[in-house]
């Protein structure tokens, strides 16, 4: 008879509760990194966006979850795309396998993970050299930060640590394991800055958008019961209506920015950045506001 070995031990409850907190502080810290970028990239492309307009976005009270939101219209933006599509490539084989496709695809989507994983001080080297041409690149500024983050983050691959040319993880409290924590918090760093980029060049082509096609912007006249003082050219047109009546004064020609806390932020059509200041109406029981559609140019005529 074959000598018969200790029966196996039953897995330890211990490691596999271990191993959830260790998920879910995973998903926490990824869930709350995510937050806090959405947050930032509303804020910065906010902050673009109304200072075009000669208004701090601070002054109109935008809450947290506002700024969040106001992000999601940045999900396209091609940093996020671009740091996705790169962290994808390592897991690509993966991913193609959970779809059934066939095992060649699989196995040069694998070959291009490794090849991007062992190559990853390329990408830091490009966004260096992009930091060099700076004055130069003026549209794709945000490329040369995110080439840096994304080789940071391709090093930290199980695919490049296979290879030999990405940093040894270690133990969770070990050298190695606090110099992987400094080069992800520097990637995050490098994110950070490549969204900054983006949002705010991408908030300011939306004010010029704006600009562009004021007249399509909501419609304002403004009821005064005394007249306005209206600085600046082009103003809006002005009519009296009578002592008649109680709001006296009528004001057109008015598209609206934005309204907070009855205060509305105006822009007299034929606007421009440079020149033409941003009215601020509060309204209070001196004035009235009448909102109306604005001139829709491509239903016109």
């Amino acid at each position: 008879m074959s000598p018969v070995g200790p029966p196996p031990r039953p897995p330890d409850p211990g490691s596999r509760s271990g191993g959830r907190v260790e998920i879910l502080n995973a998903v926490v810290a990824a869930g709350s990194f995510c937050a806090t970028l959405m947050f930032y990239a509303g804020a910065v492309g906010s902050s673009s966006y109304y200072a075009y307009f000669h208004v701090s976005y601070a002054s109109l009270g935008l809450s947290f979850s506002e700024l969040a939101l106001d992000s999601l219209r940045l999900i396209t933006m091609p940093v996020l795309m671009g740091l996705a599509l790169v962290m994808l490539v390592p897991e690509l084989p993966a991913f193609l396998g959970s779809l059934g496709l066939p095992d060649r695809w699989v196995f040069r989507a694998r070959r291009l993970g490794h090849l991007a994983a062992a190559r990853y001080p390329w990408f830091v080297v490009s966004g260096v050299l992009l930091m060099v041409l700076w004055p130069f690149i003026a549209p794709l500024r945000w490329t040369a930060p995110l080439l840096v983050a994304s080789g940071l983050l391709l090093g930290q691959t199980r695919a490049a640590q296979r290879a030999g040319r990405g940093p040894v993880s270690g133990r969770p409290g070990g050298e190695g394991g606090g110099r992987r924590a400094l080069t992800v918090a520097l990637a995050g760093l490098f994110v950070l800055w490549a969204v900054a980029l983006s949002s705010g060049r991408q908030g300011e082509q939306e004010a010029r958008q704006v600009e562009e096609r004021l007249v399509e912007r909501t419609s304002v006249v403004v009821l005064s019961t005394d007249p306005l003082a209206f600085s600046g050219s082009p103003r809006p047109g002005i009519e009296d209506l009578g002592r008649e009546r109680h709001y006296r004064y009528r004001y057109t020609g008015l598209r609206l920015l934005v309204e907070r806390d009855k205060r509305y932020y105006l822009l007299p059509l034929g606007w421009r950045h440079r020149t033409d200041p941003t009215y601020v109406i509060e309204d209070d029981d001196s004035i009235r506001i009448e909102l109306h559609p604005g001139v829709q140019l491509g239903l016109a005529g």
